[in-house]
């Protein structure tokens, strides 16, 4: 007699990832891998200005600080980095304490915490674009009805917003907004101070939340002289005085991985206390709190004297590269590739000839040996664009030449094909 017990079918997956789409940009990493690629897709810091002894430094006073660092932590961050970030953002402008601070791994956790709390599915999400992939991931598995709003030199074009909005039905208005104002990645433009007031005020006069991601604001050139610290002031801290503090629509969201290190994984986010509270319980279920060894040794760096020159650092070292981009792109024949010098942060954003096919370019590119995102990854549609983005971020100045003339050999071959 046969016992062999039958087996019940494996359950199956829930719909959102029955066939879910991955990150455009990581699904170019296996590329990576071939013999001499060049690479001018990830966002990726410098290796070469990650200050590795001064880190090293800051994790031998955190491991001296005995088991706290091993132990479990607050969900909401340990009070002192709390604290460290609260200066942080007062130095950008911002009035801050410890406790309008939440810490979380990474400013994208930050993002997907604010999603979970405010959209439910149907709910409308309005995005600059192009965008950032991977809000445009977060929203896609939230659900969200995403509307994108247009951009320009200047950043998200609120006059379009404006026009968006009073044509929008009562019951389809938007949760939020979401927008990168300085050096937005992909665009690599800086929302101008009339444009951010106009922003805010659509803000207040439609009720809702913008959240103001801001992870490469302090990488500004020397050319950006809007103000003395190189950028505009916030969106929050112009919005706090347009409203009272209770009720300041925006949310203010950072990171130390684009001037400290990647591996930390130490974001952050600023907010009104109603809304940090359920962001915190939202947190509870994901990671029950950001590792207290990161958050001690973020701490430690961050008082230790050397984040302003490294910062600093990068801020020469990174402008020096996208010069040698930009100028590279403009000097090549008959420029199939037109792009503007962004005032700061890590990337370039180029329109393709119209002539050029862009799937063929991107093709042609990687025969030739170098590798950037193709544009269509930063719109919701994920429709074919004549567009690109490059970084200049991780790439040494001199070797930039190189990168530069293989994406030409690219262009030549796409034009001729």
């Amino acid at each position: 007699m046969n016992t062999t017990p039958t087996l019940t079918p494996l359950a199956a997956f829930a719909p959102l990832f029955a066939e879910p789409a991955g990150s455009p940009i990581r699904e170019l990493f296996p590329l990576l891998s071939r013999p001499g690629m060049m690479s001018l897709a990830g966002g990726y810091p410098s290796a070469s200005l990650l200050d590795a002894e001064g880190l090293a430094q800051a994790a031998s006073h955190a491991l001296g600080q005995g088991i706290s660092a091993l132990q479990y932590g607050a969900t909401e961050g340990l009070p002192a980095m709390r604290d460290a970030l609260a200066q942080q953002a007062q130095a950008r402008g911002m009035t801050a304490s410890a406790q309008d601070v939440l810490v979380t791994t990474g400013s994208q956790q930050a993002f997907d915490l604010l999603v979970r709390v405010l959209l439910q599915p149907g709910d409308t999400a309005l995005v600059e674009v192009p965008a950032y992939p991977a809000t445009l991931q977060a929203l896609r598995l939230a659900q969200a009805n995403i509307v994108g709003v247009p951009m320009d030199a200047d950043g998200l074009h609120t006059d379009a917003l404006a026009e968006l909005l009073a044509q929008m039905p009562a019951a389809q208005r938007p949760k939020l907004l979401y927008t990168v104002p300085n050096f937005s990645n992909p665009r690599g433009s800086l929302l101008s101070a009339q444009r951010r007031q106009a922003l805010v005020q659509l803000a207040l006069q439609y009720g809702f939340w913008i959240v103001e991601d801001d992870p490469y604001g302090e990488l500004h050139f020397a050319h950006a002289q809007d103000t003395a610290s190189g950028t505009p002031s916030t969106l929050r801290s112009m919005a706090a005085h347009l409203a009272p503090v209770e009720r300041n629509p925006v949310v203010y969201l950072s990171s130390l991985s684009k001037t400290v290190a990647p591996a930390l994984r130490i974001g952050w986010m600023l907010a009104d206390q109603a809304l940090l509270r359920r962001c915190a319980v939202a947190k509870q279920t994901v990671d029950l709190c950001t590792s207290p060894m990161a958050q001690l040794v973020a701490t430690s760096y961050l008082h230790s004297g050397r984040y302003a020159p490294t910062v600093q650092r990068a801020r020469a070292e990174y402008q020096r590269r996208m010069h040698a981009l930009v100028q590279g792109l403009n000097a090549i024949p008959d420029q199939p590739l037109r792009c503007t010098m962004p005032a700061g942060g890590m990337f370039v954003w180029a329109d393709i000839a119209p002539h050029i096919a862009p799937q063929r370019l991107f093709e042609a590119a990687v025969q030739h040996g170098v590798l950037y995102v193709p544009g269509k990854a930063f719109y919701p549609d994920a429709a074919e664009r004549h567009a690109l983005r490059l970084s200049f971020a991780a790439t040494e100045a001199q070797d930039m030449a190189e990168a530069v003339q293989r994406l030409g050999r690219a262009a030549l071959q796409a034009q001729s094909a």
